[in-house]
């Protein structure tokens, strides 16, 4: 036997010992709790189809899903908890807007798309919606926004702070509409949305879910939505596309990832479960009536690919803000 032949049997031998464990645990996989890592608070925008995605999940796989929140750092502290798991399939993380946005204003210490393995979307979603105080007399945007050049600095937009779509879409309006609509900070655009009163803020860009009961009850009126459609559960309002603002486009969304090596076989098996879930008319009526939808095309490379695209748009956007931006890690 040369010594070449005795290397390379003991080559094998080590390959298929340490592939041998890796084939057997994705086989019998799940065979005990899994742990989703959710970045922000309960009841939260990414929290809430994360808790509806699990507890049908659960019921679809017969094992246990666990919904952890790890608030803290704008999602990055949940990220970081989430890339230094066990690439086992056992704790996934919780993906949204926020980690096509964070890069371009906070050190983060992970790639948010390379340092994961990408399952798929939950849902996109919500959108933006463009509201005022229905004290005001403006009915439609250019009526708004012509008093808003008329009166610069008199009229401001409740915000969730600087790195956050409601600031960025509010610079952007800025920028193209030629207005000085200064934006004030709350704790959550929740908050920021139930501030738009004769005795608060003139107006908000809020997510649907936020908006939509604020109009219903009369307190505000909507003016345009932040998507290339009208929305199905909102259609009397027009979008900002339609009203001469191209590419005005705020959606979030929400996604499930692992982190990176976790073995194709699992990824596979839980794009799978996600997408039979996802794609259910119970899943989608739910989502719905928060103003969220589900991609159709929903493989994990469409995910990533869609990070990525997102995440050079978001760039473009967050240079409006005036904000010093952050070199993104590579």
């Amino acid at each position: 036997m040369t010594n070449a032949f005795r290397a390379a049997l003991v080559l094998g031998a080590l390959v298929a010992g340490v592939l041998r464990p890796a084939a057997a645990s994705a086989q019998d996989y799940p065979n005990r709790p899994i742990t989703v890592i959710v970045p922000f608070a309960v009841g939260g925008l990414t929290d809430v189809p994360v808790r509806v995605l699990a507890g049908m999940l659960q019921e679809k796989i017969g094992q246990t899903v666990v919904v952890e929140n790890k608030p803290g750092g704008s999602g990055t502290l949940g990220g970081a908890y989430a890339v230094r798991a066990k690439p086992d399939g056992y704790t996934l993380f919780a993906n949204s807007i926020a980690d096509a946005q964070n890069l371009w204003f906070l050190p983060v210490p992970y790639n948010a798309i390379d340092d994961f393995a990408m399952i798929g979307m939950i849902v996109e979603g919500p959108p933006l919606v463009l509201i005022i105080d229905a004290a005001l007399p403006d009915k439609t945007l250019a009526e708004f926004l012509a008093d808003a050049r008329a009166n610069p600095k008199k009229i401001s937009f409740g915000t969730s702070g600087p790195a956050t779509s409601p600031a960025m879409a509010l610079a952007q309006l800025n920028a193209l509409a030629k207005t000085d609509i200064a934006g004030v900070p709350y704790q959550g655009s929740g908050e920021a949305a139930r501030n738009v009163s004769p005795s608060g803020v003139q107006g908000a860009f809020a997510f649907y879910a936020q908006a939509k009961p604020l109009a219903d009850s009369g307190k505000v009126r909507a003016l345009a939505t932040a998507t290339p459609q009208r929305l199905s559960g909102w259609p009397e309002v027009p979008t900002m596309q339609e009203l001469g603002f191209a590419n005005f486009d705020y959606r979030g969304f929400v996604g499930l990832a692992a982190p990176a090596g976790t073995p194709p076989a699992i990824v596979g098996f839980l794009n799978k479960a996600l997408n039979d879930i996802v794609q259910s008319a119970d899943f989608r009526n739910r989502m719905g009536a928060l103003g969220m939808t589900v991609p159709a095309d929903n493989t994990p490379q469409m995910l990533a690919d869609y990070m990525r695209r997102e995440t050079a748009r978001q760039g473009e956007l967050a240079a409006l803000t005036g904000i010093k931006m952050t070199t993104p890690p590579k």
